[in-house]
């Protein structure tokens, strides 16, 4: 799954309720196979127990993971935030058999807080990232995620507002493209590159997935394209990651989660290259350490971490995970408990 991203406040969330009967195979689950979801459900089980345990799927997609947990904890409480308008569409069919403990949003996962002081709830018991793109917007041609597949250069998570790629592509000086290709996509070629797009939109705007592929295919050395998997792969990551301000959505929510988990809840974070897992090992990490000076002989209950890590570094999938479900190649899970209440 992915970060999700809007502007609108918390009085503009779309809220939606469906019914149906609990136990309905819903069409939506052949589309998605959920990334370590028995891992997942291992690490946030003992923090939904209670009967009034509410859990936050902060990237809901196609619902997996959220059905999942429902089916699981039948007291549970489930809200799900997804910027995504086709998303919410489908995990609201998905998630129907459970509508009468659902809250479906559309909404930025750093909305978070807004959302559940919108709601009347918190402290939760459970927050879920599941951050990247989603199945469903790989999938789906039209969205141009993919750069195997030519498609409009949109990437927007949200397709109904912001600039698209090709606006980033088309309209950032060269400067400005140079940092999002280095910053975003760690890309050692991105002045090459930078180059040869400014080249090619004097000509025309880039509007496609094929254009640029080919833009790079030419403008990468030879060496560059042998190795390191597909050449598009970093520069595709970074514009999506403009795009929808994907970072910044991150380090502001993780931090978040946490303050909104109640005594013994439990935070579960799956990311899926090295920038995301960055931020969320330093979120969590900072939340596990004292606060106290070195030289404290004795720690007060103020001093003490507010967090107990769940995970020895970041877990990976192992070789059985990744044959069923190939997309879980790359995840990256961290996991934490609430352990004291902030200060």
């Amino acid at each position: 799954m992915e970060p999700r991203g809007g502007d609108d406040d918390a009085s503009a969330f779309t809220h939606t309720r469906t019914t149906g009967a609990e136990g309905e195979p819903r069409p939506t689950a052949g589309r998605h196979v959920p990334v370590l979801l028995a891992r997942v459900l291992e690490l946030l089980d003992p923090a939904l127990t209670g009967p009034d345990a509410v859990v936050v799927d902060a990237t809901l997609g196609l619902g997996g993971h959220a059905e999942a947990l429902l089916a699981r904890h039948a007291g549970l409480t489930l809200v799900g935030l997804d910027r995504d308008p086709e998303a919410l569409r489908l995990a609201t069919e998905r998630l129907a058999p459970y509508a009468d403990r659902v809250h479906l949003v559309q909404a930025v996962f750093d909305e978070l807080a807004d959302v559940l002081d919108d709601l009347g709830l918190g402290p939760v018991q459970g927050v879920l990232f599941d951050l990247g793109v989603s199945s469903l917007q790989l999938d789906e041609d039209q969205r141009g995620f993919s750069y195997s597949r030519d498609a409009p250069l949109d990437m927007r998570m949200d397709p109904t507002t912001g600039p698209s790629a090709a606006d980033v592509l088309n309209t950032y000086a060269p400067g400005e493209l140079v940092r999002v290709l280095r910053d975003h996509g760690e890309e050692r070629q991105a002045k090459r590159i930078v180059a040869a797009v400014v080249r090619a939109r004097r000509r025309a705007p880039l509007r496609t997935s094929a254009e640029l592929v080919a833009l790079l295919e030419q403008a990468l050395p030879a060496a560059t394209r042998r190795t390191g998997g597909n050449p598009a792969k970093r520069t595709f990551q970074a514009l999506r990651i403009e795009v929808n301000g994907e970072l910044d959505a991150i380090a502001g929510a993780v931090p978040d989660a946490v303050d909104a988990l109640a005594l013994g809840g439990r935070v579960v974070v799956m990311s899926y290259q090295s920038l995301e897992d960055r931020i969320v090992k330093r979120a969590l990490g900072e939340r596990s350490r004292t606060t106290a000076p070195p030289d404290m002989p004795v720690l007060r209950p103020e001093d003490e971490p507010e967090l107990a890590l769940l995970t020895r570094g970041a877990e990976k999938a192992d070789e059985s995970e990744i044959a069923a479900n190939p997309r879980a190649a790359s995840v990256r899970l961290r996991a934490a408990e609430r352990v004291r209440e902030a200060a």
